[in-house]
């Protein structure tokens, strides 16, 4: 018999498998809410959860495949992440910036990333100067640089004039720069700065055959698109301008309950690829 594929998942944390108080969408009667399971706690309290079955699922794929946690959060950010399953060798954190290997930064692949920047941007300086000063502090909450590598607002989305933010996605463009706009954040990220590339990295060293993935934001569309499969759920970026592809499975749940679904899915898909292989 033909040994099994090496399976890859590469899937992004927040608002994809875990959720903050406010990103949860419990729509359902209290007494059908799901059980849910701390996963972060921050200064203290509580910040991000998952369902149970979730969590009971995630320790299930995690033993099946290689699970990658995937993530625009700096590493001290994703450090204080504590997911249910094994320990995950390698996690991206910094939307590729950062390749950790057994919890520590590769410097290789980082000097990499950093160069190609240097190279194909412009600098993180001006882009962090034009947001700066063209952003009102009306709405402003925080100004914010991570990792040396992009920078994002926190912002009060009630007060957030839309138009700022097609503006200032035009004035990126050009300059080789992304601009996502998640929840309560405005990213703004290199354009060579990707997800794909570290998962990709991954697989080559790991050796995986196939890469299955998960995501609900822009900076997740290079992601889905690298991988064998996708998925993504019926909220977030990604949701609110429709956008798929033919690799990509749309669910139609949010909040969460997609964060379960997606596990689910992952685990599944995991299956599949394993029963395929015939002798």
């Amino acid at each position: 018999m033909a040994p099994s594929p090496r399976t890859l998942v590469a899937s992004d944390l927040d608002r994809t498998l875990i959720y903050s108080t406010a990103a949860l969408a419990l729509t359902m009667p209290d007494e059908l809410v799901p059980r849910l399971l701390c996963v972060e706690v921050y200064e203290g309290k509580p910040l991000s959860y998952m369902t149970e079955t979730a969590a009971a699922l995630l320790t299930e794929l995690g033993e099946a495949a290689d699970f990658v946690p995937t993530t625009t959060r700096t590493r001290a950010q994703y450090q204080r992440i504590s997911l249910p399953g094994p320990a995950s060798k390698y996690a991206i954190c910094a939307n590729g910036g950062h390749l950790l290997v057994d919890g520590v930064s590769d410097p290789d692949w980082h000097g990499r990333v950093t160069t190609r920047l240097a190279g194909e941007c412009a600098p993180l300086a001006e882009v962090r100067a034009h947001m700066e000063a063209t952003a009102d502090p009306l709405w402003v909450r925080k100004h914010r640089v991570a990792e040396d590598l992009f920078v994002y607002l926190v912002v009060e989305r009630e007060l957030l004039p839309e138009d700022w933010v097609k503006e200032l996605a035009v004035w990126a463009d050009s300059r080789g720069w992304t601009v996502s706009l998640q929840g309560r954040k405005i990213y703004a990220v290199p354009k060579p700065l990707t997800k794909s590339a570290a998962m990709r990295e991954v697989a080559r060293r790991t050796g995986a055959t196939l890469t299955l993935a998960a995501g609900d934001s822009l900076l997740d569309a290079d992601l889905l698109l690298a991988a064998d499969r996708g998925w993504r759920p019926g909220h977030g970026e990604l949701a609110e301008e429709g956008w798929t592809a033919p690799t990509i499975t749309v669910l139609a749940e949010r909040g969460v309950g997609a964060g379960e679904r997606i596990v689910g899915e992952l685990l599944a898909g995991v299956r599949w690829l394993r029963g395929s292989v015939v002798p």
